[in-house]
């Protein structure tokens, strides 16, 4: 009896440490995609243009996703993302986003990359929890600067318009294949729940940390306004 119950005192030790582990990642992912997407908007004439943010359902950042290998490459990272409410943003969800590739590529590259979702039937795709970029959600690079071209064809081309940086450098970054589905055990970590929906329709209710992100969605719009 006695050899059982350290048994299981040791599974729910290992257990809490894994759990503390999760929240303390969670936690450090949304100060890492606020101070991202800070850096990409002010970044001078090559930001996201005002229009494109006004226009956002939701807003998804991934801090330094990991691109690279050797013939079979690969590309993942961890991020979180917020969409309009009819009280505002919502709290951020975390998610995850990987895929393969095939080619004659060697190195390894860290990436942060934000993507914009820009109609209801891309915002349809992330509430569901997992989708895949080119099959499920068509996805293009979005224009940068001041503001977008009136005579561009942006909101029409894809559901989802993705920046990404590499060292400071607007780079480009094929995403077709890439699979989004939620993180379960960040959410559950942070908020209790892993439904990632309700999260992102404002059925729960955002974390002091959540609202640092959530800030920095507004204050995206302030530095594209401003420039």
């Amino acid at each position: 009896m006695k050899k059982h119950l350290i048994v299981l005192a040791a599974a729910l030790s290992t257990a809490s440490l894994a759990w503390a582990d999760t929240r303390e990642d969670a936690l450090n992912r949304l100060q890492l995609a606020a101070e991202t997407l800070t850096a990409i908007t002010s970044a001078p004439d090559k930001g996201i243009p005002l229009e494109v943010l006004d226009n956002a359902k939701c807003i998804a950042v991934v801090p330094h996703m990991v691109k690279g290998g050797f013939i079979f490459g690969g590309q993942g990272g961890r991020g979180v993302a917020t969409c309009r409410t009819a009280k505002g943003w919502s709290a951020p969800a975390f998610f995850s986003i990987g895929g393969g590739s095939w080619g004659l590529q060697i190195g390894l590259q860290g990436v942060d990359l934000v993507l914009i979702i820009q109609n209801q039937q891309g915002m349809s795709h992330l509430l569901s929890s997992k989708f895949q970029i080119g099959a499920d959600a068509s996805a293009a690079a979005g224009p940068v600067g001041r503001h977008a071209s009136a005579g561009t064809d942006w909101k029409m081309n894809a559901e989802i318009l993705s920046y990404s940086r590499a060292k400071g450098v607007f780079a480009g970054l094929t995403l077709n294949g890439n699979v989004i589905q939620g993180d379960n055990d960040a959410n559950k970590a942070i908020y209790g729940t892993d439904d990632e929906k309700a999260i992102l329709t404002g059925g729960v209710k955002t974390t002091p940390a959540g609202a640092r992100f959530v800030r920095s969605v507004h204050q995206a719009r302030v530095l594209a306004a401003g420039k």
